[in-house]
C-alpha cells in the first residue's frame, strides 16, 4: 500500500499540481501532447504512457497479491526504496520548479523557449527526467514485482527515445550553438555522463 499512495503522490505532484501551477503562472498549461503518428514524438509519447500505466498497475499488483520477486524481496530494500522514492518526488518537483514558465511535456517544434541552465540544470541537462527515474527506481524497490521492473524499464526506453530523438535535435535546432556549448558541460541523466561532443 505505501508503493500506491508514493505513486499517487508523485504523479499527483509531476503531472497535476505542476500543470495547474503552470497555468497560474502562465495562462498556459505547459502540455505539449500532439504528435504525428509513427514519428519518434509519437513512439515516446506512446511509450511514457505505457510506463505511466505500467507503473500504476504494479502496487495496484501488489496489494491485489502479486508476489514479488524472490531475490529482491528483502526488508532493507524495501525501507531504501521508501526513501529513495522520497528523494525522487522531491527532486522531481525541485527541478520541475526550477525550469520556472519553460517546463513543458512535450515540445512543440514552433515554439522556443528560454534554455535553462542553472541549479540543477548546471549538472544534468534532463533533471526532471533523472528524478523521475530515481522515484520509479524506488517504488520497484518498495514492490520489486515483475510489473514494477517492467514499468522502470518502458520508463528508460521511453525517456531515451523523447531526450535523444525529440529534444536534443529540437534544441540543436532551436538554440543553436547555445545548446551545444551547454550540451558539452552537462550530462545527460548524471554528471559527467553523455555530454555531447
Amino acid at each position: 500500500m505505501t508503493a500506491l499512495i508514493l505513486y499517487i503522490v508523485w504523479a499527483s505532484l509531476a503531472f497535476g499540481w505542476r500543470t495547474i501551477e503552470q497555468r497560474r503562472r502562465t495562462g498556459d498549461s505547459g502540455l505539449r501532447l500532439h504528435a504525428q503518428p509513427n514519428t519518434p514524438q509519437w513512439w515516446a509519447k506512446i511509450g511514457f504512457g505505457v510506463a505511466i500505466l505500467v507503473g500504476f498497475a504494479a502496487p495496484i499488483a501488489a496489494v491485489a497479491g502479486l508476489p514479488n520477486i524472490n531475490a529482491l524481496d528483502t526488508t532493507w530494500l524495501h525501507t531504501a526504496g521508501i526513501a529513495v522514492t522520497l528523494i525522487g518526488i522531491v527532486l522531481t518537483v525541485a527541478a520541475q520548479s526550477s525550469m520556472g514558465e519553460s517546463w513543458r511535456i512535450g515540445v512543440d517544434a514552433d515554439e522556443r523557449t528560454e534554455l535553462v541552465t542553472d541549479g540543477a540544470f548546471r549538472l544534468v541537462r534532463n533533471p526532471i527526467f533523472t528524478a523521475m527515474l530515481i522515484t520509479a527506481t524506488g517504488l520497484a524497490m518498495i514492490i520489486p514485482n515483475v510489473i514494477s521492473i517492467l514499468g522502470l524499464v518502458a520508463l528508460v526506453v521511453a525517456l531515451e527515445v523523447q531526450v535523444r530523438l525529440v529534444e536534443e535535435p529540437y534544441l540543436r535546432t532551436v538554440q543553436g550553438a547555445e545548446y551545444r556549448a551547454y550540451a558539452q558541460s552537462a550530462g545527460r541523466f548524471a554528471p559527467g555522463i553523455g555530454r555531447i561532443r
